[in-house]
């Protein structure tokens, strides 16, 4: 992970885990593992952002439904193959804003 990457992570999961009180060491990983009926749990998945949070909105949504049990277990991480498609800034900026906005609506 490059030293951009890895700062832009560290402030979106310091982010997350102060305004949701949600202790993840990594909120931008895409890789989750979870149990079908924690999906009934929660709200609709047509509901959730389609977009670059959807990632951190199905988190919030699982570690703060009590009725669900959650751990985060982390995992390696890798060189990417093949081409990249996020766009740092612009998708950590927009990361960002949604935790906020998430929040106070």
């Amino acid at each position: 992970m490059s030293i951009k990457h890895y700062f832009g992570n560290l402030i979106l999961a310091l982010a997350l885990r102060i305004l949701y009180l949600i202790n993840i060491r990594d909120s931008q990983s895409g890789m989750w593992i979870f149990k079908k009926d924690a999906l009934e749990k929660i709200q609709a998945l047509e509901d959730f952002n389609d977009g670059m949070p959807f990632s951190e909105e199905i988190k919030i949504e699982m570690f703060t439904n009590k009725n669900i049990k959650t751990k985060e277990i982390p995992s390696a991480l890798y060189a990417r193959e093949g081409e990249v498609k996020l766009q740092s800034f612009t998708d950590g900026w927009k990361n960002f804003k949604y935790l906020f906005k998430k929040r106070v609506s």
